[in-house]
């Protein structure tokens, strides 16, 4: 399934809804989001069938309340397969809006945790050498990660706004999983099972900050609490799995600023897997369902990595697209 969190965009007054007041789970299905609230009670209605109880209308109550919702909306979306979605109306409203119509959210907009790792090898021995330093031994014997602010989520074609501190503002393009399951001590032969579904996110940096902060030796903090973006849907794992092998996927990570390419790499890459990264995180500490996990940046994935003669530091009117292939299109505008 590919998960969304929307609201309807307001024809009235040409504005689009924003922030989680008002969000909707739903389904994508082809060009409709077909709400998961509204579709089971169509079910009930007209379909004759009945639920244990009235199914989660938000991505985070979906989460929380584990497989049995999962269960739930899974038989909800297959009932529906065979039917037109704008065909489909209960009590005078429509159980599907064309993607045209929908504004998309980040599919968590307050996740319960941000966690970022350093996954990708070829980031970080770039990244290093563009600064001058060399490899960190460390780095191949523990997968790190940091805290990110879980309260600056941005979505889908959300504007971004530059903070006032910075001269040096980068993207990153990396993949996030939610954890769906709870667990602590999760053995990474069965991390996967805590994946509900990967996202793209885009860990947006400010650059002179952050090496500030680090020379100190604490951080990233500052230079990285001003905004994460994540969409622009969650994908669950098994719409993914002709591309696994192993604990990775084969799947494109491609960047464009204003229209032109400037990345490509591809998820298979990661030196650390997503159930490794699981495993380190739970250690001695709960993972809860809606705790976000990010990749780190892939190789190529960033400005500081790829250099100026690429690409200078972003600007306001700047458009950042970050595509994940078969998990979508992450686009925001700098302000």
């Amino acid at each position: 399934m590919k998960l969304a969190t929307y609201t309807v965009k307001s024809d009235e007054l040409n504005i689009q809804t924003q922030g989680p007041a008002g969000a909707r789970l739903g389904w994508i299905s082809g060009d409709w989001v077909v709400d998961a609230g509204l579709a089971a009670k169509w079910l009930v209605v007209h379909g004759r069938m009945e639920f244990p109880h009235e199914p989660a209308t938000d991505m985070m109550t979906l989460l929380e309340r584990g497989e049995g919702e999962w269960r739930m909306i899974s038989r909800a979306r297959k009932e529906l397969e065979n039917q037109s979605p704008d065909r489909l109306t209960v009590e005078g409203e429509p159980v599907a809006i064309s993607l045209k119509e929908a504004k998309l959210l980040s599919p968590l907009p307050l996740p319960s945790s941000i966690r970022d790792f350093y996954a990708f090898e070829q980031h970080v021995k770039t990244s290093r050498m563009r600064r001058g330093l060399q490899m960190i031994p460390e780095w191949y014997e523990i997968p790190v990660f940091y805290y990110s602010n879980h309260r600056s989520v941005f979505g889908p074609d959300d504007p971004v706004k530059k903070p006032s501190y910075t001269d040096r503002l980068d993207f990153e393009l990396e993949i996030a999983c939610v954890i769906g399951k709870r667990g602590r001590d999760i053995p990474r032969e069965r991390a996967l099972e805590h994946i509900a579904g990967f996202t793209v996110m885009n860990d947006w940096s400010a650059r002179d900050e952050q090496r500030k902060e680090m020379a100190v030796g604490l951080g990233p903090a500052k230079g990285k609490d001003f905004a994460t973006s994540l969409g622009p849907w969650l994908v669950t794992l098994d719409e993914l799995e002709d591309r696994r092998v192993g604990e990775h996927w084969d799947l494109t990570m491609t960047a464009r600023i204003n229209g032109t390419e400037v990345s490509r790499g591809n998820m298979k890459d990661l030196y650390w897997s997503f159930a490794q990264m699981i495993e380190r995180a739970s250690r001695d500490c709960e993972l809860l369902p809606g705790d976000v996990i990010g990749s780190g940046t892939v190789g190529t994935g960033c400005i500081l990595e790829l250099g100026q003669e690429v690409h200078r530091w972003l600007e306001p009117g700047d458009v950042v697209e970050l595509e994940i292939e078969r998990i979508g299109v992450l686009r925001n505008r700098i302000v």
